[in-house]
């Protein structure tokens, strides 16, 4: 996670939505990060300020603005990144 005065050059702010047990291993449903231009590097604040969710995120679906998307994936700016983890029974 860095400063959210968007002084950091590449940096954007980024909504991140957690389900399930993303939501138990973050502590929160949601909240935002001024993370690099991919969602690896948003995951990766997530896991820093949260490290409960390293196991989680390892593997989650995620999805940015409701497509799912790999760790490459570029980040616009004001997106929403979901972190979905496996449900069971399905």
């Amino acid at each position: 996670m860095t400063a959210t005065d968007g002084s950091h050059r590449g940096m954007r702010p980024v909504t991140l939505r957690y389900w399930a047990g993303a939501r138990a291993a973050a502590g929160v449903t949601e909240e935002t990060f001024e993370a690099g231009p991919r969602v690896g590097d948003v995951l990766d604040a997530a896991v820093a300020a949260h490290p409960a969710l390293r196991d989680v995120v390892a593997v989650c679906s995620v999805l940015l603005d409701g497509r799912s998307v790999g760790r490459d994936a570029e980040v616009g700016l004001d997106k929403v990144v979901e972190v979905l983890p496996p449900f069971a029974g399905g």
